[in-house]
Protein backbone atom coordinates (compact mmCIF):
# COMPACT_ATOMS: atom_id res chain seq x y z
CA UNK A 1 0.00 0.00 0.00
CA UNK A 2 1.41 3.56 -0.58
CA UNK A 3 -0.85 5.24 2.81
CA UNK A 4 0.84 3.85 6.04
CA UNK A 5 -0.57 6.71 8.59
CA UNK A 6 -2.38 9.95 8.67
CA UNK A 7 -1.50 12.53 11.63
CA UNK A 8 -2.88 15.86 12.35
CA UNK A 9 -0.90 18.34 14.54
CA UNK A 10 -2.76 21.57 15.59
CA UNK A 11 -1.36 24.98 17.00
CA UNK A 12 -3.32 25.67 20.08
CA UNK A 13 -3.43 29.37 19.91
CA UNK A 14 -3.03 29.66 16.39
CA UNK A 15 -5.58 27.28 15.42
CA UNK A 16 -3.76 26.45 12.24
CA UNK A 17 -3.36 22.80 11.46
CA UNK A 18 -0.71 20.72 9.71
CA UNK A 19 -1.76 17.57 7.67
CA UNK A 20 0.70 15.17 7.04
CA UNK A 21 0.27 11.56 5.00
CA UNK A 22 2.83 9.17 5.97
CA UNK A 23 3.66 6.98 2.58
CA UNK A 24 5.38 3.94 1.09
CA UNK A 25 6.91 6.41 -1.89
CA UNK A 26 7.75 9.95 -2.67
CA UNK A 27 4.64 10.79 -4.57
CA UNK A 28 0.88 10.85 -3.91
CA UNK A 29 -1.59 10.47 -7.17
CA UNK A 30 -3.92 13.47 -7.51
CA UNK A 31 -1.99 15.58 -5.03
CA UNK A 32 -2.93 18.77 -6.10
CA UNK A 33 -6.66 18.04 -6.33
CA UNK A 34 -6.41 16.51 -3.00
CA UNK A 35 -5.12 19.36 -1.63
CA UNK A 36 -7.33 21.45 -3.44
CA UNK A 37 -10.72 19.82 -2.18
CA UNK A 38 -9.74 19.08 1.58
CA UNK A 39 -8.76 22.90 2.02
CA UNK A 40 -11.29 24.42 0.55
CA UNK A 41 -13.48 22.37 3.04
CA UNK A 42 -11.40 22.70 6.20
CA UNK A 43 -9.57 26.35 5.61
CA UNK A 44 -7.27 25.64 9.13
CA UNK A 45 -5.35 23.34 7.24
CA UNK A 46 -2.45 25.36 6.59
CA UNK A 47 0.00 22.85 5.00
CA UNK A 48 -0.01 19.63 3.58
CA UNK A 49 2.98 17.08 3.59
CA UNK A 50 3.97 13.80 2.77
CA UNK A 51 6.36 11.94 5.04
CA UNK A 52 8.54 9.39 3.15
CA UNK A 53 8.56 6.04 5.45
CA UNK A 54 10.06 3.43 3.40
CA UNK A 55 11.15 1.24 6.33
CA UNK A 56 9.53 -2.04 7.84
CA UNK A 57 9.52 -0.76 11.04
CA UNK A 58 7.09 -0.02 13.59
CA UNK A 59 8.47 3.79 13.89
CA UNK A 60 5.70 6.24 11.87
CA UNK A 61 7.65 8.64 10.37
CA UNK A 62 10.77 8.65 8.05
CA UNK A 63 13.35 11.46 7.81
CA UNK A 64 11.79 13.23 4.31
CA UNK A 65 9.37 15.63 4.24
CA UNK A 66 7.60 16.96 0.75
CA UNK A 67 5.32 19.79 1.34
CA UNK A 68 2.44 19.14 -1.30
CA UNK A 69 0.51 22.35 0.12
CA UNK A 70 1.73 25.51 2.39
CA UNK A 71 4.97 26.08 3.86
CA UNK A 72 5.35 22.55 5.62
CA UNK A 73 5.00 24.07 9.02
CA UNK A 74 2.13 25.36 11.35
CA UNK A 75 3.18 28.38 13.83
CA UNK A 76 1.57 28.02 17.62
CA UNK A 77 3.40 29.90 20.72
CA UNK A 78 3.78 28.25 24.03
CA UNK A 79 4.22 30.29 27.23
CA UNK A 80 4.77 33.11 24.60
CA UNK A 81 7.55 31.52 22.82
CA UNK A 82 6.72 31.67 18.81
CA UNK A 83 7.28 28.00 17.15
CA UNK A 84 7.18 26.65 13.95
CA UNK A 85 5.76 22.97 13.91
CA UNK A 86 7.10 20.31 10.89
CA UNK A 87 5.86 17.11 10.79
CA UNK A 88 8.85 15.91 12.52
CA UNK A 89 9.03 18.85 15.51
CA UNK A 90 8.85 17.85 19.26
CA UNK A 91 5.73 19.60 20.67
CA UNK A 92 3.86 19.02 23.85
CA UNK A 93 0.61 17.83 22.83
CA UNK A 94 -1.07 19.54 25.14
CA UNK A 95 -0.45 23.11 25.13
CA UNK A 96 -2.34 24.08 28.05
CA UNK A 97 -0.83 21.63 30.60
CA UNK A 98 2.16 22.36 29.33
CA UNK A 99 2.35 25.85 29.86
CA UNK A 100 1.26 25.69 33.38
CA UNK A 101 4.11 23.09 33.69
CA UNK A 102 6.46 25.63 32.71
CA UNK A 103 5.21 27.69 34.85
CA UNK A 104 5.75 25.71 37.71
CA UNK A 105 9.48 24.87 36.76
CA UNK A 106 9.86 28.53 36.76
CA UNK A 107 8.62 29.05 39.68
CA UNK A 108 10.60 26.25 41.37
CA UNK A 109 14.06 27.58 39.39
CA UNK A 110 13.59 31.55 41.25
CA UNK A 111 15.68 32.74 38.69
CA UNK A 112 17.50 36.26 39.08
CA UNK A 113 18.51 38.75 36.57
CA UNK A 114 22.45 37.78 37.37
CA UNK A 115 21.62 33.93 37.09
CA UNK A 116 22.74 31.71 34.41
CA UNK A 117 20.52 28.88 33.38
CA UNK A 118 21.88 25.62 31.70
CA UNK A 119 19.13 23.71 29.92
CA UNK A 120 19.85 19.89 28.98
CA UNK A 121 17.58 18.07 26.76
CA UNK A 122 16.02 21.44 25.36
CA UNK A 123 14.65 20.10 22.35
CA UNK A 124 13.30 23.50 20.78
CA UNK A 125 14.28 25.96 23.66
CA UNK A 126 10.47 26.41 24.51
CA UNK A 127 11.45 25.84 28.06
CA UNK A 128 14.31 27.56 28.77
CA UNK A 129 13.43 30.63 26.07
CA UNK A 130 10.14 30.96 28.40
CA UNK A 131 12.87 32.12 31.42
CA UNK A 132 14.93 34.05 29.06
CA UNK A 133 13.85 37.22 30.47
CA UNK A 134 14.51 36.22 33.75
CA UNK A 135 17.91 35.46 33.71
CA UNK A 136 21.46 36.23 32.29
CA UNK A 137 22.28 33.87 29.76
CA UNK A 138 20.93 31.14 28.45
CA UNK A 139 22.86 27.89 27.20
CA UNK A 140 20.67 25.00 25.74
CA UNK A 141 21.71 21.93 24.76
CA UNK A 142 19.74 18.99 22.22
CA UNK A 143 21.07 16.37 20.26
CA UNK A 144 18.59 16.53 17.09
CA UNK A 145 20.37 18.88 15.15
CA UNK A 146 16.57 20.54 13.88
CA UNK A 147 14.97 20.84 17.36
CA UNK A 148 18.51 22.96 17.64
CA UNK A 149 17.83 25.58 14.72
CA UNK A 150 14.63 25.66 16.03
CA UNK A 151 15.38 27.26 19.14
CA UNK A 152 17.82 29.15 17.52
CA UNK A 153 14.67 30.39 15.36
CA UNK A 154 12.37 30.40 18.18
CA UNK A 155 15.33 33.33 19.73
CA UNK A 156 15.64 35.43 17.03
CA UNK A 157 11.56 35.86 17.02
CA UNK A 158 11.64 36.77 20.20
CA UNK A 159 13.51 39.92 19.69
CA UNK A 160 17.39 40.46 19.67
CA UNK A 161 17.65 40.88 23.87
CA UNK A 162 16.99 37.22 24.11
CA UNK A 163 18.63 36.22 21.12
CA UNK A 164 22.01 38.11 22.15
CA UNK A 165 21.68 36.41 25.15
CA UNK A 166 21.16 32.61 24.28
CA UNK A 167 23.12 30.04 23.29
CA UNK A 168 22.02 26.58 21.71
CA UNK A 169 24.56 23.22 21.54
CA UNK A 170 23.70 20.62 19.10
CA UNK A 171 24.88 17.38 21.71
CA UNK A 172 24.42 14.65 23.49
CA UNK A 173 23.53 15.89 27.10
CA UNK A 174 25.85 13.67 28.85
CA UNK A 175 28.41 15.06 26.86
CA UNK A 176 27.54 18.30 26.41
CA UNK A 177 27.48 18.19 30.04
CA UNK A 178 30.48 17.02 31.18
CA UNK A 179 32.84 19.23 28.49
CA UNK A 180 31.09 22.09 30.30
CA UNK A 181 31.90 20.98 33.41
CA UNK A 182 35.03 20.38 32.61
CA UNK A 183 35.51 24.14 31.12
CA UNK A 184 34.37 25.30 34.71
CA UNK A 185 31.00 25.94 33.42
CA UNK A 186 28.94 27.38 36.86
CA UNK A 187 25.26 27.37 36.16
CA UNK A 188 23.30 29.24 38.92
CA UNK A 189 20.34 26.90 37.59
CA UNK A 190 20.27 23.41 35.40
CA UNK A 191 16.81 22.38 33.98
CA UNK A 192 16.66 18.90 32.99
CA UNK A 193 13.56 17.82 30.83
CA UNK A 194 14.93 13.84 29.71
CA UNK A 195 13.25 11.42 28.08
CA UNK A 196 11.23 8.86 29.20
CA UNK A 197 14.66 6.83 30.00
CA UNK A 198 16.34 9.24 32.43
CA UNK A 199 19.34 11.09 32.58
CA UNK A 200 22.42 8.89 32.67
CA UNK A 201 25.03 8.70 35.28
CA UNK A 202 27.54 10.95 32.82
CA UNK A 203 25.40 14.23 33.03
CA UNK A 204 24.39 14.07 36.40
CA UNK A 205 27.81 13.47 37.29
CA UNK A 206 28.66 16.97 35.61
CA UNK A 207 25.59 18.48 36.64
CA UNK A 208 27.48 17.60 40.55
CA UNK A 209 30.42 19.27 39.10
CA UNK A 210 29.10 22.20 38.25
CA UNK A 211 27.47 22.60 41.44
CA UNK A 212 24.52 24.79 40.53
CA UNK A 213 22.46 26.44 42.77
CA UNK A 214 18.80 24.72 42.09
CA UNK A 215 18.15 22.11 39.68
CA UNK A 216 14.79 21.70 38.41
CA UNK A 217 13.46 18.43 36.89
CA UNK A 218 10.69 18.03 34.73
CA UNK A 219 9.54 14.47 34.72
CA UNK A 220 8.40 13.03 30.72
Amino acid sequence: GLVRHIFLRQGWHSGQVLLCLVVNGRSLPDSEQFCAELTAQFPQIKTIVLNVNRQKTNVITGEECIPLFGAGYIEDTMCGVPVKLGPLSFYQVNTLAAERLYGVAAQYAQLTPDDTLLDLYCGMGTIGLSMAEQCRELIGVEIVPEAIESAKANAARMGEAVAAKSRFFCADAGQAATQLAAEGLHPDIVMLDPPRKGCDEATLSAVVRMAPRRVVYVSC
